[in-house]
């Protein structure tokens, strides 16, 4: 069971990290793209800001889950440190782009606050998480890792959600509001009672 656990875990990653790839191959409006108005479709801005969201964002989530094998982190240090750096890099360029994006978010005010603080932990748990390793304090390290990535995970949930309310013939608008916060909020607590069952430094016990 943990390996089937472990298997789907890195398979949900490596497929939603690669998603972003059909964007370049399908020249269509496509997913995302179809409930954003034409006005700021063409903006040049806004394009740049959601292609360096996804793609930056795709690559933390396909070089994330490695960073918890402890396999990796035994017998390969030297490549765990290499990919925690791109990845904390590319959580940063994504995250920053993910603030402004989430300006423009589709579902008004609702949607901006959700994924505006979704961007906003991510970029803070990523540089504690930073910072913690450079002071060597492992244990902080690993704690603000397992919650970055959970923030990061918000892209698989998001993924799993929206089609699963199309199925469910949901009103796109009001379901998108609800999912702004439904693809991370559930994330963090999850990821906070693994680092408690870690014996990890929780929340109430972090600097």
């Amino acid at each position: 069971m943990k390996i089937f656990k472990w298997a789907l875990f890195a398979i949900l990653a490596i497929g939603v990290g690669l998603y972003p790839i059909l964007y370049l191959i399908v020249q269509a409006r496509m997913g995302f793209l179809q409930s954003k108005p034409d006005e700021l479709l063409e903006s040049n801005l806004w394009y740049g800001a959601f292609y360096q969201h996804i793609f930056f964002g795709g690559i933390a989530l396909l070089i994330g889950w490695s960073q918890f094998s402890t396999r990796i982190r035994t017998y390969y240090l030297n490549t765990h440190r290499m990919l925690g750096k791109v990845y904390v890099i590319v959580c940063l360029l994504s995250g920053s782009a993910a603030l402004y994006l989430a300006y423009h978010a589709t579902g008004g005010i609702i949607s901006s606050l959700g994924f505006g603080m979704l961007g906003t932990f991510w970029l803070i748990t990523t540089m504690k998480a930073y910072l913690f390793i450079r002071n060597r304090q492992i244990n902080e390290h690993q704690a603000w890792m397992i919650r970055s990535y959970a923030l990061t995970w918000a892209a698989v949930m998001l993924r799993i959600y929206l089609p699963l309310s199309q199925i469910a013939q949901l009103d796109f608008m009001e379901v998108y509001r609800v999912i702004a916060w439904l693809c991370w909020v559930p994330n963090i607590l999850v990821a906070e009672w693994i680092i408690m069952r870690m014996r990890l430094p929780t929340l109430l016990h972090s600097n």
